[in-house]
């Protein structure tokens, strides 16, 4: 079966990667048929590459047999077999396109869920309420995706917004379909704070880490150091009369989490553990890749205006998308939750890099 699928995505439908593609499926066949040992996602996308495979082999020999007859074949019959191998061919592109799909490199983080952080960057108040935006668009999405939702902490602003918000985010495809969300975002619009009527520029960072199990990041405790004071709301006043907020700063890298929305310091504690364990991941995960890539920039940048991955134009009702040239004038549906256009066209992105060999 492997000669026949090299020979049908040779060529016009491979190109270049018939190379790679065959050294993908030799490898998976040769783990399976060795005896090692898969896991059940390796073994459901060896089982779908083994069905694609076959399915395109059987169209290749029904258009090899058609074609065959073509040559000899006169009225009606010439018509009937004309459609079948337009048919087959048309199968044929569209399965060999499966396969290419299907033999990418994994990315690590798939079957990971993740956490996410969402700040106010420049533009004072009003970017703290553009952030608290971002997060109840981040919510609202979570519940159509059918995705467990669970905050972690946040930080709340005098006016209503968030200066930082943390959440986690529990399901299928969470990080696939979320990963590109990194970066930041802009708004343009005219500010609760504004009397005159003008269009303001702010901006708010978001973050999405792949939630890092104990396995994956080992902590040592004495890299750690962890205060803890009293919660505090809005302004600055305390909201509580004992010490249950928790900060833990990495000693080593200097990363620091705070945790303060529960009344326990045992859940703050565990909570910032869990993000603090999911930032280092992230960051030995971009350290790998920025070797690998020196063009590499991190999601965030510096938070500012010019650093934007995306625009959100309230008046125009526009929102675009500044790496992939995307522009929908469907904002109040996107920011209502309803993301896939957007996480689709970015996802197709992906994909096309990637088999364009750069990815």
């Amino acid at each position: 079966m492997a000669r026949t699928l090299v020979s049908t995505l040779g060529g016009n439908q491979c190109g270049p990667h018939s190379e790679t593609i065959t050294r993908e499926h030799g490898a998976i066949t040769q783990a399976a048929g060795g005896g090692a040992r898969i896991t059940a996602a390796k073994a459901f996308k060896l089982d779908a590459i083994v069905t694609t495979g076959r399915a395109l082999r059987r169209h290749q020999e029904d258009l090899v047999t058609a074609r065959e007859m073509l040559t000899d074949a006169s009225g009606d019959d010439r018509e009937m077999l004309r459609t079948e191998v337009d048919e087959a061919e048309a199968a044929i592109a569209e399965l060999a396109e499966q396969y290419r799909l299907l033999l990418l490199p994994k990315d690590p983080n798939d079957d990971k869920n993740v956490i996410v952080e969402v700040r106010g960057a420049e533009g004072g108040e009003e970017a703290n309420l553009f952030a608290r935006d971002l997060f109840e668009m981040y919510r609202a999405y979570a519940q159509r995706m059918g995705w467990g939702f669970e905050l972690l902490g946040s930080h709340p602003s005098d006016m209503g917004g968030v200066s930082e918000a943390s959440f986690r985010l529990v399901g299928d495809g969470v990080w696939s379909r979320l990963k590109h969300e990194g970066g930041t975002h802009r708004v343009q619009r005219v500010p609760v704070t504004e009397s005159q009527g003008r269009i303001h520029t702010s901006s708010a960072t978001v973050t999405v880490l792949p939630e890092a199990e104990e396995i994956d990041v080992r902590i040592d405790p004495n890299d750690l150091q962890i205060d803890v004071y009293r919660s505090s709301g809005p302004g600055g006043q305390s909201v509580n009369t004992t010490d249950s907020a928790v900060r833990i700063t990495h000693k080593p890298t200097g990363l620091v989490v705070a945790m303060q929305d529960e009344k326990s310091q045992l859940q703050n504690r565990a909570r910032a553990l869990v993000v603090l364990r999911s930032r280092l991941l992230k960051a030995e995960q971009d350290a790998a890749a920025a070797e690998a890539s020196t063009a590499r920039r991190s999601q965030v940048g510096a938070g500012g205006r010019a650093d934007k991955i995306r625009t959100y134009n309230v008046k125009e009702n526009r929102l675009s998308d500044h790496r992939i040239g995307l522009t929908i004038y469907k904002l109040d549906k996107v920011l209502a939750g309803e993301l896939d256009e957007v996480v689709d066209a970015l996802v197709a992105d992906e994909r096309a890099t990637q088999l364009q060999g750069d990815g």
